[in-house]
């Protein structure tokens, strides 16, 4: 009786061990790296705010910031001054031809009352074509003169186009005095502060995106053929008192080149000398960190 108590003992503790070996089981590690991301400017001028911190986090779009831009909101309203004043000199050729269209209709009123006395015989030929030949006249000066108001107009307005296109330029110089974080991810490493004098590239600070973290890890030349594009593979990390948390990744680089191993990365077969880098995207659910180490098993 003692001896079979004693061997179901030995055979649980042999299973534990066994399934303990299994779960700590992997074919490659490496470290948690992420995509960084430096900040800068694109504007020139003193920073007027600044609001950014190492270790800070940052949503996609999140104002942090903006270089001074008065002197560009003084040259937008300059050349929007320009603008109206040239425009204000556009004719308004209605009111310009008013008094010609009134001698226009009086005219024609004299030509058709000519008209009417020529069929009585109360005129001569010769009124009536000094008649019909005022009211061609007065057309023609019409004509011509609204000619040369049209010219006058298209000259304005096309002289007003270049200014507006410097106000686009202007606008878009504006907007780039702000300073817009462009990703969701933690604050690195800060370069800048209030009140410096920048200019157009100056590193502002770096931003690492943590949403999705990549696992860089290495693998034999004999493993090689086992990492594809795409494959997804079961990554393991270390959550401490001898517990694992489980993610999936996905490969989505495998180097064409070997290298010899990182001294604080193990392998599967740690008397390789060359490996292959391989690059893991993991979704973090908030505990994986940039640095961390982490262990992939290919499915």
């Amino acid at each position: 009786m003692n001896n079979s108590v004693l061997l179901t003992c030995i055979s649980s503790a042999a299973l534990l061990v066994s399934c303990s070996t299994s779960e700590m089981d992997f074919d490659a590690a490496g470290a948690f790296e992420s995509v960084e991301t430096i900040v800068s400017t694109e504007a020139s001028g003193t920073i007027k705010e600044f609001n950014v911190e190492e270790g800070q986090t940052l949503q996609k779009g999140q104002f942090v910031g903006y270089v001074d831009s008065v002197q560009l909101y003084l040259r937008d309203k300059q050349l929007e001054a320009q603008i109206a004043s040239t425009t204000s000199q556009i004719p308004d050729v209605s009111v310009q031809i008013a008094s010609l269209k009134s001698q226009l209709d009086q005219a024609k009123k004299d030509q058709v009352r000519m008209q009417n006395l020529f069929a009585r015989e109360a005129a001569t030929q010769q009124q009536l074509d000094n008649a019909n030949t005022q009211v061609d006249m007065v057309q023609k000066q019409i004509d011509a003169l609204r000619s040369t108001l049209d010219i006058n107009t298209t000259t304005l307005e096309k002289s007003v186009t270049p200014f507006k296109r410097q106000i686009d330029q202007t606008k878009d110089q504006i907007s780039k005095c702000q300073i817009v974080n462009p990703i969701h991810g933690t604050v690195l490493t800060k370069y800048a502060q209030d009140h410096e004098v920048v200019m157009p590239g100056k590193a502002l600070y770096k931003i690492a995106e943590t949403d999705t973290l990549i696992l860089r890890a290495y693998v034999t030349s004999a493993q090689l053929n086992l990492a594809k594009l795409g494959q997804k593979v079961k990554v393991m990390v270390d959550k401490g008192a001898k517990q694992y948390g489980y993610y999936t990744g996905t490969i989505y680089w495998v180097s064409e080149k070997s290298e010899f191993t990182p001294k604080t990365i193990p392998t599967k077969d740690e008397r390789a000398d060359l490996v292959y880098a391989i690059k893991i995207r993991v979704v973090n659910d908030g505990f994986l960190k940039i640095g961390m180490y982490g262990e992939m098993k290919f499915q």
